[in-house]
């Protein structure tokens, strides 16, 4: 997602760059507020709010200076993506649980800005939805199908205060949960795609919010904040591995473009398994990183035990891109596999 920090000119600083992958997030962001309203504003000052404190703590605890981390933008792109990645309107407990996990030890206990081995929103979504799934379900449900929509008052008081609202008025499981419900239930896909969540290819609302986060991933790789290795890769494999299954079984799996517009796969194939961090770096590696994280990525989303497996393959992938790019380095010219050239 972005370079290196050692490396980056100085009229592309770090924060420059933070600065222009949020600027990306952007037109995925207002259209998750215009289809599932917007309480996802509250979601992302309170998630921001919480990372530079958790930041700025850990620092002091360290005795690390303030500056340049808490204004170099990078907890508050953590902060941003974790908030995309919590259903919306959850507890003010459950987002402060998330971003300690994400700052604290999956940034800060590694050394900081640099040197953590996970991704850090993806590792703060993990420990959420393992540890509260119930919360985690929780998504709050398209404007057209909601019994009741909340407004940005409302949301505040949602979040902060737990009105009285039950959960089933805003609120429905999302369509990879839905679907993986029905089908182990013996329900065929054309019966659970008849359900009104669906809509004409994936999520209702979701599905051109997937088509804001593409776009938004073009504008990185137009301005070479990324390369295509990694989001090409990812979703290729998405593709042809979802496919694989509904070749062999339409009736129970979904087609490919299911798969890639429902869930995380599109802001996960631009915008978090493209940290340069925790990714692969060498160009073979990347592809190999990225092509193991989509075919991952399908097999828990259809056999394992949570909804979505973005965030997991991607976690796993970290664990391995160290050793991934050891056995993808590009051979240094002038020499041979054996030695030095003319050897």
């Amino acid at each position: 997602m972005i370079g290196s920090p050692f490396v980056l000119k100085e009229h592309n600083s770090v924060r420059f760059t933070m600065i222009k992958v949020m600027a990306a997030l952007i037109p995925g962001t207002l259209a998750h507020a215009w289809f599932f309203g917007p309480g996802i504003w509250v979601s992302l000052i309170w998630c921001g709010l919480l990372g530079i404190g958790f930041e700025a703590m850990s620092l002091v605890v360290r005795g690390r200076p303030l500056q340049p981390a808490l204004t170099d933008g990078s907890v508050l792109l953590t902060a941003w993506l974790l908030a995309l990645s919590v259903p919306t309107l959850a507890p003010w407990w459950l987002y402060m649980t998330g971003m300690f996990f994400a700052v604290v030890v999956a940034k800060q206990l590694y050394g900081g800005l640099g040197q953590n081995l996970f991704n850090p929103a993806m590792v703060g979504y993990a420990a959420l939805i393992i540890s509260f799934p119930v919360y985690m379900t929780q998504w709050a449900a398209p404007a057209a199908l909601a019994n009741y929509l909340p407004n940005l008052s409302d949301a505040f008081d949602l979040v902060f205060s737990g009105a009285s609202i039950t959960p089933d008025a805003y609120t429905s499981a999302t369509v990879l949960d839905s679907l993986k419900t029905a089908t182990r239930g013996g329900h065929t896909i054309m019966d659970t795609f008849s359900q009104p969540i669906y809509g004409l290819i994936a999520g209702k609302g979701m599905e051109l919010v997937a088509m804001m986060y593409l776009f938004g991933g073009l504008f990185l790789i137009a301005n070479r904040l990324i390369t295509w290795h990694i989001p090409v890769a990812f979703l290729t494999a998405i593709a042809l591995t979802a496919g694989a299954l509904w070749q062999i079984d339409p009736i129970h799996h979904a087609d490919p473009l299911f798969h890639l517009l429902a869930g995380g796969a599109m802001l996960g194939a631009f915008f978090i398994a493209t940290d340069p961090v925790t990714a692969s770096t060498t160009p073979r590696g990347k592809l190999i990183f990225a092509g193991l994280a989509g075919v991952l990525t399908v097999i828990i989303r259809t056999y394992g035990g949570f909804p979505d497996g973005v965030a997991f393959s991607i976690l796993i992938l970290n664990s391995a891109a160290p050793l991934i790019d050891a056995f993808t380095q590009p051979r240094v010219f002038g020499h041979t596999k054996g030695g030095k050239a003319g050897q």
